[in-house]
């Protein structure tokens, strides 16, 4: 069977627009004779179907989002889904939920698959691969395209879109200053996440609290990785070195903390004090003794997030309003990790 051309590919073809290649279809005005003419007859050449949801795109919505993220093991993507989820059903949208698994390849992929008339708007959080490669290119084509886009926690400063992120570099801070003014003095740092914007953040705000109370860095107990897998063959390393308290930058790398802190004959939080930046799921029903950790507030990310793309796509026609990052502010909450004052 001939395979179908998409609108985007025709776009590409032929140095245009998607949105000039879907009005030149629906025969708009704004479109020159020539120009319907030229793709109508390139589009059924490459044996283009229109997209039933998507067609008309200027004057029918689909109601539908896409929604994509990284991995849906991690907790925190399953509550700001919920958060999202929750939204759009109240305000009438369906969601398309598809996951990147931490691939610049298959986010680029869902990007062009979704934005063929299938969806009015995505809320995304940026691949690990696409981080790494520092490429947000896809992104902005989509935008450019027509189709909004909200990113949430993991964003690009690079793109020009909405965003919705956690406060990662004064909640760092602040959860370092916790373990100093507990007495702590040899703080480990414990990252997996090195290499995406909220790693670097985190890490940033545990250097100035270091910094700020006048603590040498020592780079013998900061553990700064791209992979969990490569923090779990280090992470007992850590421990031949004089520790009195850890701050974890992921929920992996909390439970790895614990874990292996215990194994050491650590007393927490006799001997050593933890603070985990994770929603709490694993570490305050399952690990004992529960962990602190920093709270960032998965439901009301995805809640906040779906309404400002919400807004945005039933903004009256020739409104753009500028775009926004939105600061959800973090909490933590004080388990039995951490040594009270």
């Amino acid at each position: 069977m001939k395979a179908k051309a998409t609108l985007k590919q025709i776009a590409k073809e032929l140095g245009v627009s998607v949105s000039t290649v879907s009005k030149a279809l629906n025969d708009s005005p704004e479109i020159s004779e020539q120009t319907k003419v030229k793709i109508k007859e390139y589009a059924k050449l490459k044996n283009y179907k229109p997209n039933v949801i998507g067609l008309n795109l200027k004057n029918r919505k689909t109601k539908t989002i896409g929604v994509i993220i990284p991995n849906i093991l991690n907790s925190f993507f399953a509550k700001v889904f919920s958060g999202i989820e929750k939204v759009a059903d109240k305000k009438g949208y369906n969601v398309i939920t598809c996951i990147s698994n931490e691939s610049l390849e298959k986010e680029v992929h869902t990007l062009e698959m979704l934005s063929n008339g299938t969806i009015d708007g995505f809320i995304l959080s940026v691949s690990k691969e696409a981080q790494t490669l520092q490429d947000y290119n896809h992104f902005s084509e989509i935008i450019n395209d027509g189709t909004p886009i909200v990113m949430f926690d993991r964003i690009a400063d690079e793109v020009d879109c909405d965003k919705v992120v956690v406060d990662d570099f004064d909640s760092a801070l602040n959860s370092t200053q916790h373990l100093i003014d507990l007495g702590c003095k040899n703080i480990a740092l414990i990252s997996s996440v090195d290499n995406l914007s909220v790693g670097k953040l985190r890490t940033d705000g545990y250097l100035q609290a270091l910094k700020d109370n006048n603590i040498p860095v020592n780079e013998k107990i900061i553990l700064r990785t791209d992979s969990e897998e490569d923090m779990k063959a280090k992470i007992e390393g850590l421990f031949d070195h004089k520790i009195d308290g850890i701050f974890a930058l992921d929920e992996n790398d909390s439970v790895a903390a614990l874990r292996v802190s215990l194994k050491k004959g650590y007393r927490v939080p006799e001997d050593i004090s933890i603070i985990g930046f994770a929603d709490g799921i694993l570490a305050s029903r399952r690990l004992s003794p529960s962990l602190t950790t920093v709270s960032q507030h998965g439901v009301e990310i995805g809640e906040v997030a779906a309404k400002r793309l919400i807004e945005r796509l039933e903004e009256p026609e020739g409104t753009v309003s500028e775009y926004e990052t939105i600061v959800i502010k973090t909490k933590l909450k004080e388990r039995e990790s951490t040594r009270t004052k």
